[in-house]
Parts: C-alpha cells; sequence; structure tokens
C-alpha cells in the first residue's frame, strides 16, 4: 500500500513546468445518447471533430489542455446496466487510441469523461475521467469518488465509485489512489464528475491539486464549482453538456450550458455565453500561482472531534458484494439501507 503523497509543512510535491503560462480550453458539447452501441462511433467522431475545430478557430492561443464533459462518447439515458455496458469504452481501446492521436497531433493534453469497463473490476460499470497527454499516453484515469444516494424517487445510480467499493479499491491501488493528483508538467491535476462534495475537493487541495476538472452531464451547481476554486484558492474549470438533439427524449435544453474557468478568487476566467457547442479558453499563469500558492490553511484542531464522530448516511463497500442491474434495481436494493434514521 502506497503511503500519501501528502506534505504536512504546508507545501506539496510538483514536477517541472513545460510551461509558465499555459491555456485551457473547456469544450461545451452535445451529450447525444446513443440509439444502440454502433452509435458511438458517430459521436466518437463528432469528438474528434471539435477537437480539430478548437485549433482551427484562428484567433487566440491554442489549448494546452482540452476539456470535454462527462460523456461525450456514450451520451446518457435510463439504461439498464447492461445496456450501459454495451457503451462502456476501455482504457485503452479504440476510443482512447484516437484521442491520443488528436493529443499528438497538436501537442496537446486531452481530458474528458466516460463509462468504462476494465477486467480488474469484471462486473462493475465505472464512470473515468480519463487524461491524455501530448505524446498520447494515458496521464491519469480518475474514477467518481462517490454517487448521490438517497436523492433521487424510484431509483439510484449504478455506476461504481471509488466508495461503492471503497476496501477493495485501496487494497488495489493503495490510500493515495482514493483521492488523486496527477502531478504533471502543467500542474498538478485532479479530475472528478462528482457534484456537492466540497470536501473531496478540500481533500484535494491539501495533496497539492492546483486546478480541478469537474466534468458534468445535464446540469450543475455553479455556486459549488466556485466555491472550490474560491475556498481551496485553486483554479476550477467546469465542463458541461449543450443543448441536447431533438431525437432524444428529453427536451433539448436539459440542464444545459454554463460551462466555466473560475480562478482562485473564485472570479470566472471564462464562461460559455450560450448553451450551444462553444470552446471558451482561460489562462493559467502557473508559475506565478505556484510561487505564492500553499496547502488550504484550516483549522483542523477544531473540527476534528466532529468529524471524528460523523457516521455517513450510507457505508462504504454496498457494490462489493451485489451490483445492480439498473437504476430501479440499484434504487430497491439500497432502499433500506441508510444508517441515518
Amino acid at each position: 500500500m502506497t503511503s500519501l503523497t501528502q506534505d504536512p509543512d504546508g507545501g506539496y510535491a510538483t514536477v517541472p513546468l513545460a510551461k509558465d503560462l499555459w491555456t485551457l480550453g473547456v469544450v461545451q458539447s452535445r451529450v447525444h445518447p446513443t440509439p444502440d452501441p454502433a452509435g458511438m462511433k458517430a459521436n466518437l467522431d463528432h469528438m474528434l471533430h471539435l477537437i480539430d475545430n478548437s485549433f482551427h478557430v484562428g484567433f487566440g492561443p491554442s489549448p494546452d489542455l482540452l476539456f470535454f464533459h462527462e460523456f461525450p462518447i456514450s451520451g446518457w439515458d435510463r439504461w439498464t446496466k447492461a445496456e450501459t455496458e454495451r457503451r462502456c469504452i476501455e482504457i485503452p481501446g479504440e476510443e482512447t487510441e484516437q484521442i491520443a492521436a488528436k493529443a499528438r497531433q497538436y501537442g496537446c493534453h486531452i481530458a474528458f469523461g466516460a463509462y468504462v469497463r476494465d477486467p480488474d473490476w469484471p462486473g462493475h460499470v465505472l464512470s473515468i475521467t480519463t487524461l491524455i497527454g501530448p505524446d498520447g499516453e494515458i496521464v491519469a484515469k480518475h474514477w467518481k469518488a462517490r454517487n448521490v444516494k438517497g436523492v433521487f424517487s424510484g431509483f439510484e445510480l449504478f455506476t461504481t465509485t471509488v466508495y461503492d467499493v471503497l476496501d477493495e479499491y485501496v487494497e488495489k491501488y493503495g490510500q493515495d489512489a482514493v483521492v488523486p493528483v496527477a502531478r504533471t508538467p502543467l500542474g498538478n491535476i485532479t479530475m472528478s464528475s462528482t457534484q456537492l462534495e466540497p470536501e473531496l475537493f478540500r481533500a484535494a487541495a491539501i495533496k497539492g491539486a492546483e486546478v480541478f476538472l469537474r466534468t458534468a452531464s445535464g446540469s450543475f451547481t455553479e455556486i459549488d464549482v466556485r466555491a472550490s476554486a474560491l475556498h481551496n484558492r485553486v483554479y476550477c474549470a467546469v465542463a458541461n453538456n449543450s443543448i441536447l438533439s431533438a431525437e432524444t427524449n428529453y427536451f433539448e435544453d436539459t440542464g444545459a450550458g454554463g460551462s466555466a474557468i473560475y480562478g482562485p478568487d473564485g472570479t470566472a476566467i471564462a464562461t460559455a455565453d450560450s448553451k450551444f457547442e462553444k470552446l471558451i479558453l482561460g489562462q493559467i499563469p502557473m508559475a506565478a500561482f505556484r510561487a505564492r500558492h500553499r496547502q488550504p490553511d484550516i483549522h483542523w484542531d477544531l473540527y476534528r472531534p466532529v468529524f471524528e464522530r460523523y457516521r455517513s448516511r450510507f457505508e462504504p463497500n454496498l457494490y462489493t458484494p451485489y451490483q445492480p442491474t439498473g437504476l430501479e434495481d440499484a434504487g430497491n436494493y439500497l432502499a433500506d439501507r441508510s444508517r441515518w434514521r
């Protein structure tokens, strides 16, 4: 088991920067549910087309990191687990190889979310955000940390998160991987599709994350994203979907728009001014930022007794013995497992 890469004196581990100042590009694109698994090719082709477009806009700097939302390849719908499994990709796999070719072509990093199947986790559907480097190599694969539970009416999410198999995850990858931070030549990056979990991003900042890449699909809470930048004094971007295709089972404007990049003071550096497909660009002065940045200054001794007595509503590891077959089955499985009264 690896130890935590965490410095107790306020500093944090880094690798040398490739650039003092670099450009982050956030792609607000469609999240189109594929009518069948074969439709994933059309979605992937569209994603590759948007990568090309991002370097042919004709004005401003080219992105050093291009960031897509949660499900650009598969889309999302109320599929069963079996239907979702047919829309999973593998990492590495055919889809990542084509994206990697674009990363090499343009000399940039590319980050995106996807449903993933992993032979090390048979029977599980994973939600992973992947970062590919300019050499086409996979830099990081960050699992979703947790799904919300007890929120939806009549169903629960069935994708397996870190929390759902926590003990087995730690046994495989070590405690340090639970809150992952990729130390790259652009800066320390953490990626997540988790919403409304400030403790997760606080922990990542303590471990030295300097840039949060947060994926969304079907809306997010703007103040949550801004606050994670402000409270941790870091850069935070959110990539959300554009308006949906009219042929889907949802209205075209279903939680669309709002993709943005926020600075360490919580102020927007760039925001999407429409709900259509759009590229927004923001510059990250990482060298100047790093010269003065430290871990969040938390008066932990004030709060430790409260957190030590806290018990989460649902215990971890619930998907270790059983993987639900769909949204409704997940709802039934979790219905009586709350530890709260």
